[in-house]
């Protein structure tokens, strides 16, 4: 045990504090093809993870900004615990570090007990980047390879399964098959803790093919057997009811909730969306049934309630909850580039942490910035509830007033452009994407190729820059999107002295790249509009908020 007195702490704190900011603004520029990243060691795997002085003096200082950007392995425990793990620190000589919990596994570690490490905040690089590792663990995370196997996912990339095999071992130094064997095993162990399901219904739900391999993969992962690991459950902790699960979803700090929250209860769909007693509801199209998700911001977690139809939907529903409100963003690199510039440094200032509210269904987003082209808040949550109404799949909410699902694209394949009261031209639009959509020649998903979907999308008749930028920002998560003809934002440029024209912001904003949609953020919230303002913890009797 290292036996580190709190003045060499304190060092160790600020120096891994200094460091931090610029390894991850590092890495952050260097997924975006700006700049080189820094210095690496290979540690325990083939994969590279922050250079091993910035590794431990992160563990020492216990620096949670570093949760999920690489694991720490304890050679004399054989376990691996994430970065701010509360336990003294262990000697230098002693760790390695890993890319990935899977990796950490595939080398024979052991999950920590007391911090959890699998449940830590996921890498932001996996939201960041657009390159073929990163478009293949959003697609793991989604469930692909549990439900289509390695060639599907392969499929799904347009790469070769050993090419796919290859790019992930030298990057995670793990495969996909080990990749998605780590997500089962966390999806088994939150169903394990929090509810009273029976274990082989668990094995089953948390995608294990039989009850031997879940009983192996949590003894192997956890050292606990399935059951040992419910009765370590403190007693008296209320078990999840039938088809509901209650559980925390960890973020980075800070996290400022008004815009994010704000947001998506603004433009609210009436049916699909409600904020109702302090939380925004919304349904859930998933790949085995349906679901409604309560989502309620806490000081250091957002609280997570989820009603499934079908539990093996549980690491994908929690997957989108998580891509939609952010969550593995790294904001000490955003803010601390967007701080660069004097214009932004007292925003970032004000209100730290600033979110970007995506989405959990690609397709249903970009349905609806057509219909919101050119027209209030109110007026496109008006059109979308009618669609929602003729064409959405009934859903039963058993906390609230959600009625139905949104429309996927099949079903909106025959809708008549003339029922929708809207101009013809925006008709227009809406057909040729629904067909788009429908045909598969547009993806949406969360592995889709920005380059290549934005090319698609600007091909599209009606699809200017904002909604090709709108899209790019919310659907498909690219955080260098930027809405320079943004009314909202053009607006803030004027008040805050920056240029008002599209072509003059677009240079402006360079110096604010890669995180131009952060930038975007931070310049709404100048504005007096109620996406900017967490809505109070009460509902009208419907159960909605204010629009």
């Amino acid at each position: 045990m290292d036996t580190d007195t709190d003045t060499d702490r304190d060092t160790d704190r600020a120096t891994a504090t200094a460091t931090a900011g610029a390894a991850v603004a590092a890495a952050g520029r260097a997924a975006s093809g700006n700049a080189a990243g820094g210095p690496v060691r290979d540690s325990g795997s083939a994969a590279a993870v922050p250079d091993f002085d910035t590794c431990v003096r992160a563990v020492r200082s216990k620096d949670a900004r570093f949760d999920g950007w690489f694991y720490t392995a304890v050679r004399t425990t054989g376990i691996y615990c994430r970065p701010s793990c509360p336990v003294v620190p262990p000697k230098a000589e002693n760790m390695t570090f890993h890319p990935s919990a899977a990796a950490a596994q595939q080398a024979g570690f052991r999950a920590c007990k007391r911090c959890r490490p699998d449940a830590s905040p996921g890498s932001p690089q996996w939201n960041e980047r657009a390159d073929l590792v990163a478009r293949a663990m959003r697609l793991i995370a989604d469930g692909v390879v549990d439900r289509d196997g390695v060639p599907g996912l392969a499929a799904r990339l347009g790469y070769s399964a050993r090419q796919v095999e290859r790019q992930l071992l030298a990057e995670l130094g793990a495969g996909p098959l080990a990749l998605a064997r780590a997500q089962r095993a966390q999806t088994a162990r939150l169903l394990i803790e929090t509810s009273a399901m029976p274990m082989g219904e668990v094995a089953f739900a948390a995608g294990f093919a039989s009850i031997r391999a879940f009983n192996d993969t949590v003894r192997e992962v956890f050292a606990l057997s399935p059951s040992e690991l419910r009765a370590r459950v403190a007693k008296g902790r209320p078990a999840a009811g039938t088809g509901t699960l209650s559980l925390r979803l960890p973020f980075r700090r800070p996290l400022t909730p008004d815009n994010l929250f704000g947001h998506l209860a603004a433009t609210a769909v009436p049916g699909v969306e409600e904020w109702r007693a302090g939380a925004y509801r919304r349904t859930l199209r998933l790949p085995h049934g349906t679901g409604i998700v309560a989502l309620r911001p806490q000081p250091d977690h957002i609280a997570c309630q989820l009603w499934l139809t079908d539990w093996r939907d549980l690491a994908q529903a929690i997957s989108r909850c998580r891509r939609l409100l952010d969550l593995d963003a790294d904001p000490q690199a955003v803010d601390a580039l967007l701080s660069a510039d004097p214009v932004l440094a007292p925003l970032v200032a004000k209100a730290p942490g600033r979110r970007v509210p995506r989405v959990t269904d690609g397709p249903e987003f970009a349905v609806r910035a057509v219909l919101g082209q050119q027209i209030s808040t109110a007026a496109a949550r008006t059109h979308a509830a009618r669609l929602v109404l003729a064409h959405g799949e009934p859903v039963t909410d058993p906390g609230g007033g959600l009625t139905h699902l949104f429309p996927a694209p099949a079903a909106l394949a025959g809708l008549d452009p003339a029922a929708l009261a809207m101009p013809q031209t925006r008709r227009n639009t809406l057909a040729a994407l629904v067909r788009a959509l429908e045909s598969g020649e547009l993806d949406l998903d969360v592995g889709s190729d920005w380059v290549r979907t934005r090319a698609q999308l600007s091909a599209l008749p009606g699809f200017g820059p904002w909604t090709v930028e709108t899209i790019a920002m919310r659907a498909l998560g690219d955080p260098d999107a930027f809405l320079a003809t943004d009314l909202g934002v053009r607006y803030a440029a004027r008040d805050l002295g920056l240029p008002t024209t599209p072509a003059a912001l677009v240079r402006h904003s360079a110096a604010w790249s890669p995180w131009r949609a952060y930038a975007t953020q931070y310049l709404w919230a100048t504005g007096d509009h109620p996406i900017n303002v967490l809505p109070p913890n009460t509902t009208d009797e419907k159960g909605t908020s204010p629009s």
